[in-house]
């Protein structure tokens, strides 16, 4: 699968997610190394949208930053993940097809967890419904 991954910032743990990604059998394209989290979210975003890549992942301080501007982008559906339980259901019930990730939280070990995760769940049978109600434009009716 290719990947799309981008941080806002050269950080140890980016470097660990693209190795182990590589070692899972992956390729990675790393995009946006010298931007902002906002560039970052928005061109893995874009990246993946326009299927050049199968699923993205993006890393700032918090996570928060790099997950609102991802999801900007329609298509997208980014996750930002803590753990591995929320990261698996982010794959299962919302086909999430962004990660993203904090830099502060996340140690080599935690990534890696949160990253397997991701990586190796699927969607439910009845995501595929839930997630295309999210194209309706506006607020649902009442």
């Amino acid at each position: 699968m290719r990947v799309a991954l981008g941080s806002d910032e050269e950080h140890d743990v980016v470097a660990a997610l693209a190795e182990r990604l590589v070692a899972l059998g992956h390729e990675v394209v790393r995009v946006a190394r010298h931007e902002q989290w906002p560039e970052v979210g928005q061109l893995v975003g874009a990246m993946v949208a326009a299927g050049e890549a199968e699923r993205g992942i993006t890393c700032c301080f918090t996570g928060t930053g790099v997950s609102i501007a991802a999801n900007k982008i329609p298509g997208i559906r980014c996750a930002l993940c803590v753990d591995a339980e929320t990261a698996r259901g982010a794959r299962r019930w919302n086909d999430a097809n962004v990660l993203a990730l904090s830099l502060r939280l996340c140690s080599h070990a935690l990534a890696g967890e949160i990253l397997d995760a991701f990586f190796s769940t699927e969607p439910d049978a009845d995501t595929a419904e839930a997630v295309a109600r999210l194209e309706h434009k506006g607020a649902p009716s009442r």
